[in-house]
């Protein structure tokens, strides 16, 4: 078996991996791209992409439910769940020929197998337990990923007890379905399921849903996702789980105990990484709860091997490694201008309402010791939000009371995602509230509810 060499091995082809891997060959590297399953990795295969198909087609369903708001009338609305799954698994399919296609157009030998690291510059392959390529590269990107986790005693069996991979596949829509972790991902696949009417349970040990996200944001979604029909039970901890012909839930709260049952329970309390089994202890990699040890630049504590994505730690996000990807490439290249900035990371959940952040909250900024101002501005007087009739929802923006920074961003409402990298952009920009204030929002947008929130903060909204 000939060794084959490289300059640089990417371990993992998903939205870290394969962005790398481009970004490597861009700049002049011999890449390899070495992955088990399928190019896109779960986020295009079984997360990011075909989960927001599966959210359009309970959005469209919703609206239809409308139809009269807008002067459209209809006979017997009915759905295929069969259908909705097939249409994402199609989508899915699309996205990862698409990424084929990106590796073959920059000259990145993709090589299927099972990675593992066995020194500080080479690599081997498995299939089915034997070495099928050896490799020597000059340097080495994990991005392998990560799993669901699960609570201590509970065992995901994939039937019964979920993760978002089967529900974004169940043969049958269950009638009722218990969700453990109030989450983007317990929250979104709540709001699909309820959407066509799996009777849907959400248990959160924390104090709210979507526990990051700013509390006054979060009041707002609970309250929108409660009067939809879901059953939310906050500071509510699950004591057991126990499988038979249904799923029974144990779970305590400040009302005492009580079980709950459901078709099945999906398991979406988070994310760990795929740290076993990769040749990490071998070579000296270091590894804290779970998570490669990595500085800004993505460098592990050896020189040759960079981590990337969820393998790296939080936050879990597909952008996240992307971006993390693009940076570790840069700077093993030596081209390296800038660290990853975990300070301006947005968030974003795909639910209806969705929900969208950058930054800091306003409880974070002020027990940092900011003093703040806060800009609010609902969607309900936006002459666009109107006219679609999607009038729920608002913007409030957090900036430092004296210099005018803008600190945090959040967004509640019809295409929060969409507008949540305006000021993702205006944070990396250091931008002012009068600068936002200041610069011309089209008419009519919900944009403009950015304008003023930023007005409002100093009150000088105008709509309002």
């Amino acid at each position: 078996m000939a060794e084959k060499q490289f300059d640089v091995t990417v371990i993992g082809g998903g939205p870290g991996g394969y962005v790398s891997a481009i970004r490597a060959a861009q700049l002049g590297m011999k890449v390899a791209l070495v992955e088990r399953d399928r190019l896109g990795g779960i986020c295009l295969n079984w997360g990011c992409i075909p989960s927001k198909a599966l959210l359009k087609s309970a959005e469209l369903y919703q609206t239809f439910k409308r139809a009269e708001e807008y002067g459209i009338s209809y006979k017997d609305l009915n759905y295929d769940f069969a259908k909705i799954i097939k249409r994402s698994r199609g989508v899915a399919d699309r996205i990862s020929k698409g990424v084929e296609y990106l590796m073959k157009k920059n000259k990145i030998e993709i090589i299927y197998g099972t990675a593992k690291l066995t020194g500080k510059t080479s690599v081997e392959v498995s299939k089915e337990g034997k070495v099928t390529d050896t490799i020597k590269t000059k340097f080495t990107v994990l991005g392998t990923g990560g799993r669901p986790r699960t609570l201590p005693g509970v065992v995901i069996d994939r039937k019964k007890v979920i993760t978002s991979t089967e529900a974004m596949t169940l043969p049958e829509q269950p009638k009722s379905m218990l969700v453990i972790g109030g989450g983007a991902i317990g929250i979104e696949f709540a709001y699909f399921y309820n959407a066509f009417g799996t009777k849907v349970t959400v248990v959160e040990m924390m104090p709210s849903v979507l526990p990051k996200e700013d509390k006054e944001i979060t009041k707002i979604l609970e309250s929108s996702l409660k009067k939809q029909g879901i059953e939310i039970l906050t500071n509510t901890k699950v004591e057991s789980v126990v499988v038979g012909n249904e799923v029974v839930v144990k779970v305590s709260g400040k009302d005492g105990t009580k079980e709950l049952k459901g078709d099945v329970a999906l398991m979406a309390i988070g994310v760990q990484g795929n740290v076993e089994n990769i040749g990490l202890e071998a070579v000296g990699v270091k590894v804290d709860r779970g998570a490669i040890v990595v500085n800004n630049f993505g460098k592990s504590n050896v020189d040759s091997i960079y981590a990337i994505g969820d393998v790296a730690g939080a936050p879990w996000l597909a952008h996240t490694a992307s971006q993390q990807g693009i940076v570790a490439a840069e700077h093993l290249s030596g081209k390296a201008h800038h660290g990853f900035d975990r300070d301006n990371i947005p968030s974003c959940t795909y639910c209806q309402p969705q929900v969208a952040s950058v930054g800091l909250t306003e409880e974070a900024a002020i027990a940092a010791g900011r003093a703040v101002k806060v800009g609010r501005f609902p969607f309900r007087p936006l002459g666009k939000a109107m006219a679609i009739g999607e009038t729920e929802g608002m913007v409030k923006l957090v900036f430092d009371a004296k210099y005018g920074e803008l600190l945090g961003a959040h967004i509640i409402g019809s295409e929060a995602t969409e507008m949540i990298a305006e000021l993702v952009l205006a944070r990396a920009l250091e931008t002012t509230n009068e600068e936002i204030h200041r610069t011309m929002h089209a008419h009519p947008t919900l944009g403009e509810a950015i304008m003023e929130a930023a007005g409002d903060a100093w009150g000088e909204a105008i709509n309002i």
